[in-house]
């Protein structure tokens, strides 16, 4: 059973600036670059049929490209910090094609999005790391010039059951748009 969710990549340029913010945290499993994206909707174990439905009906969805900025840090779990991430700016594009992404797989039969849409890129998965650690690398790693790229796809992209953080598997990619050449695809679930 392929474990599922969708996802902007990352740039490699924009990838390369993220890494500069690696290090300088205990407790810290940093994430590979090649590894980094915006997680759309995450689909989580899914069975084949499932898998190829999913894989066919994105091909539906209709939007254009558009401009994604990355332009803080921040980290999840509060009191219990389990992830450091660099936040990206809500935009009605993001949040339009996240929403199409969501009504597509509710049509699918899969249950609703539990967790709220915020949109970042997870760099580090934090273990026994404190709040007060975190506040300080926060204060100390702070992104001083935004970083921005244009979304010209998303994509469907699977993992397997471990911990998190990858590495993850590129199973088919969607143009954002007429101009963006054709649709990339693995389309191999049958075979798993």
């Amino acid at each position: 059973m392929p474990r599922l969710f969708t996802a902007l990549e990352i740039p490699a340029e924009v990838a390369s600036a993220l890494t500069l913010h690696r290090g300088g945290l205990i407790g810290a499993r940093w994430i590979e670059p090649a590894d980094y994206h915006i997680t759309l909707r995450f689909l989580g174990d899914v069975d084949r049929r499932t898998a190829n439905d999913v894989y066919s009906f994105l091909s539906d969805l209709q939007t254009q490209p558009f401009e994604v900025t990355l332009d803080a840090l921040g980290s999840f779990g509060g009191d219990r910090p389990r992830a450091v991430f660099a936040k990206a700016q809500p935009s009605p594009r993001l949040t339009e094609l996240q929403g199409d992404l969501e009504r597509l797989l509710r049509r699918l039969g899969l249950p609703p999005e539990a967790r709220k849409f915020v949109p970042h890129v997870t760099l580090a998965r934090l273990r026994d790391t404190s709040p007060v650690e975190v506040a300080h690398y926060l204060a100390t790693h702070p992104i001083i010039r935004p970083i921005s790229f244009t979304a010209r796809r998303f994509a469907l992209m699977s993992s397997r059951d471990s911990i998190g953080g990858g590495p993850y598997v590129l199973e088919a990619a969607y143009p954002l748009g007429p101009s963006y050449p054709n649709r990339l695809y693995r389309n191999d679930f049958q075979r798993r």
